[in-house]
């Protein structure tokens, strides 16, 4: 709270650089802390400044590495500093106007305690970038514990498909200040963390997406309330930074009401009179699930939700808008179908087509590692869905196919997390769960301690993901389902969920080939 006002104060008395949303027009000596992707991208920017907008650059660049050694050897020049080292800091006594720091720095750590403390304001490069986009652009900042990549994917899609000038940018592809820069975009569709929502001050997007928020990522936030809370900060709209910038005269927040922490949300936004609440909002789905209509459930002006004929539906801003039938989706399971109501709810409060809508979410595909068919073995139909790395994840994977026998794999780079809500899942969705990587026996512990030993689950161990599939191959039949949804991380035996997912596609294939299927 002690740097959104600082930060808020400090707008309040700044010049801003005309056709930006809310951009100094002097930033003075500026901080970079970190060199990942953002910050690479950053300090490119802000080098190409120098001499005008930009005083000097100081770049705390974290460990050393040879791709950091070559990059800042590469823009080396007057007015350019660099460190090495979590006390990088400590070798310049120098104040700086701005800091902005890379979203891998949890506020915990002492590079950016050190920043806080010898900066004016410190940001993350999306309050950065929003900060220097064109004031006439739409921002649509899309977060959650689980589903942002595919909204965010499905959104952009959508949005393009209507004929706006939209770039999914982000987490999920380009860095938002390279998409900035280049200025080719009108509607800037960002996948937000929450380790880039937590310095946010006055980052105000036209239209918010808040999907969900579940235990996860509490080794960066120390508590789930801190987790929590940064999530919230994609809703608070700064009405002075508003006053600045362009886009819808109101902002909009789509909400998932199925989710017992956003819920809470909008009872707090409803409980606002009209005029004192700082956006329109749209529910989706109720307490009951996502077949509930906030309207009729506590009198909401709008809402969101699958219609008893499956059929999705926004109602926003006195008009009902029937887009889609759920069967209609490319995409598997109800928490997709939230994810795509999400997405076309966007682009309802934008003013696009409902048939355009429509055939764009209909035509939308399933992305890579997240519920992926990956082919067959001997009739038994493969998923890859190792972007699953946590509990909740899974358990709506595992709801994603009524009516199918399903062989989960389970496990990976334990995450410590309560497995009370998995087991459960497991047993009332699948015929089998084969545990697999360090996660495997904390696993087999919590099947074997749950109450009922009479469900008919089977369970099995395997050393790693390999051994795991040819098992789960073994005990499937024609017409089944062998899930990879491993509610854990990837480390313990892959450098990414991207690589586990890409190695069990091969794997796949590889058994496809030898029983003889394309």
């Amino acid at each position: 709270m002690a740097a959104f006002s600082k930060a808020v104060e400090a707008a309040s008395s700044e010049t801003y650089k005309a056709g930006t949303k809310c951009a100094r027009q002097h930033l003075g000596r500026v901080l970079v802390l970190g060199l990942g992707k953002s910050g690479i991208s950053v300090t490119r920017y802000l080098v190409g400044l120098l001499g005008q907008r930009v005083d000097s650059v100081f770049i705390a660049a974290g460990s050393r590495n040879d791709a950091s050694v070559a990059f800042l050897e590469s823009i080396k020049g007057e007015g350019i500093e660099w460190a090495f080292g979590d006390d990088a800091l400590a070798t310049t006594d120098a104040h700086f106007d701005m800091c902005i720091a890379s979203p891998g720095i949890p506020y915990w750590h002492q590079l950016y305690e050190d920043g806080l403390t010898c900066s004016d304001e410190l940001m993350s490069e999306i309050e950065f970038s929003w900060r220097e986009s064109a004031d006439d652009s739409i921002w649509v900042a899309i977060t959650g514990t689980n589903g942002k990549t595919t909204t965010t994917s499905c959104c952009g899609q959508v949005l393009r498909s209507c004929g706006l000038k939209a770039a999914a940018v982000g987490n999920i592809g380009e860095v938002c200040l390279d998409a900035v820069q280049a200025g080719e975009t009108d509607v800037y569709v960002a996948e937000v963390s929450s380790y880039q929502l937590y310095s946010t001050t006055l980052f105000s997007p036209d239209i918010a997406v808040l999907l969900n928020i579940t235990p996860d990522h509490v080794h960066w936030h120390r508590t789930f309330e801190a987790y929590r809370d940064a999530k919230f900060n994609v809703l608070r709209m700064s009405a002075d930074a508003r006053s600045k910038a362009g886009g819808l005269c109101k902002p909009v927040a789509v909400l998932d009401a199925t989710n017992d922490v956003v819920r809470a949300k909008v009872r707090e936004l409803k409980a606002l009179p009209d005029d004192e609440r700082p956006l329109d909002y749209i529910p989706m789905g109720t307490a009951d699930g996502l077949h509930g209509d906030m309207r009729a459930k506590c009198g909401s002006h709008n809402a969101a939700f699958l219609s008893d004929d499956n059929t999705l539906v926004v109602a926003f801003d006195g008009n009902e808008h029937r887009l889609v039938r759920a069967d209609d989706l490319q995409v598997a399971g109800e928490h997709n179908a939230s994810n795509v109501l999400a997405a076309i709810s966007v682009a309802v409060a934008l003013g696009a087509d409902d048939a355009a809508i429509a055939k764009a979410a209909a035509d939308f595909q399933p992305l890579a590692h997240r519920i992926e068919p990956c082919g067959s073995v001997r009739g038994i139909s493969c998923f890859n869905d190792s972007k699953a790395t946590n509990v909740d994840a899974t358990v709506k994977a595992l709801m994603a196919f009524p009516g199918k026998n399903v062989f989960v794999l389970l496990g990976g780079d334990d995450k410590g997390t309560d497995l009370t809500e998995l087991v459960e899942a497991t047993c009332a969705h699948a015929v089998a769960a084969v545990c697999f990587g360090d996660a495997g026996p904390r696993f087999i512990q919590a099947f074997e301690q749950r109450e009922s030993l009479n469900d008919g689950l089977v369970i099995k161990q395997a050393p790693h993901m390999e051994e795991a599939l040819d098992e789960a191959l073994a005990l499937a039949e024609p017409g089944d389902v062998v899930l990879l949804s491993p509610a854990c991380a990837s480390f313990d035996e892959f450098k990414s969920f991207e690589q586990r997912g890409d190695i069990f596609k091969r794997l796949v294939a590889q058994r496809a080939q030898a029983g003889g299927e394309a």
